[in-house]
């Protein structure tokens, strides 16, 4: 018997893994679940790109400089978000708007990767627990005519599925909120360095606002009658 042989229980890790899934959804419920699958996912896929979206960027920054805020069409970068930054700032031409709308994006974000995390802080406390329920159904399967072989078989298990439970918990679920939260805060950095970068460009590229009225004060002369307005 190998190695891989000894320490691979099907039965085991569905019970520990399955079982874990099944809680974590009933705790959590099924959109909060299904958010933090996404993200999972996400770490699988390439992490935002910030010089890739500062030259689709500069092509949209180019046109507003050659054509003019109001002739300039919106470019599409392939970014959610920094496609409607390009909306706002020709529709708007405001960078006060770019703001708000950023931290709009920023909120939704943060907010969907800290629950994913949470939903996998869940997934990471219930699997040694999961891992113990293993154990006492394998117990609870233990022959009671004292067979050898039966009883070798229920004490591997219970000693398998209490491994997987803390191996689950600490090698799959724990890292996985920990990256979920790192990618969350590196691409944070990364976007807000393109908005400063995108608003720096546009404070150069968009038209001055209108001058203000020029206010011509009184002059008070004073005379040998009193006090007279010059005109």
């Amino acid at each position: 018997m190998t190695l891989i042989d000894q320490w691979l229980d099907p039965v085991a890790l569905g019970i520990v893994l399955g079982g874990t899934l099944l809680a974590t959804l009933l705790r959590c419920g099924p959109a909060e679940t299904r958010l933090a699958l996404s993200k999972v996912g996400a770490l699988v896929r390439p992490a935002f790109d910030p010089a890739q979206a500062k030259a689709e960027l500069a092509k949209q920054i180019g046109t507003i400089s050659r054509q003019g805020v109001l002739r300039a069409e919106p470019a599409t970068t392939g970014d959610g978000e920094f496609d409607s930054l390009a909306d706002t700032l020709i529709g708007r031409r405001s960078i006060e708007a770019l703001h708000d709308e950023h931290d709009a994006f920023r909120r939704e974000r943060t907010h969907a990767a800290s629950t994913a995390a949470h939903v996998l802080g869940h997934a990471a406390e219930l699997a040694p627990v999961l891992g113990l329920a293993g154990t006492l159904m394998a117990l609870g399967t233990m022959p009671s005519d004292g067979g050898e072989a039966g009883m070798t078989g229920a004490i591997a298990m219970a000693v398998v599925t209490t491994l997987y439970g803390i191996a689950a918990a600490n090698f799959l679920f724990g890292p996985l909120a920990a990256a979920i939260m790192r990618r969350s805060a590196r691409e944070e950095r990364d976007r807000q360095a393109v908005l400063d970068w995108l608003e720096q460009s546009a404070r150069r590229t968009l038209p001055k606002g209108p001058a203000k009225p020029r206010v011509v004060a009184e002059r008070h002369v004073r005379g040998d009658e009193g006090l007279r307005i010059a005109s």
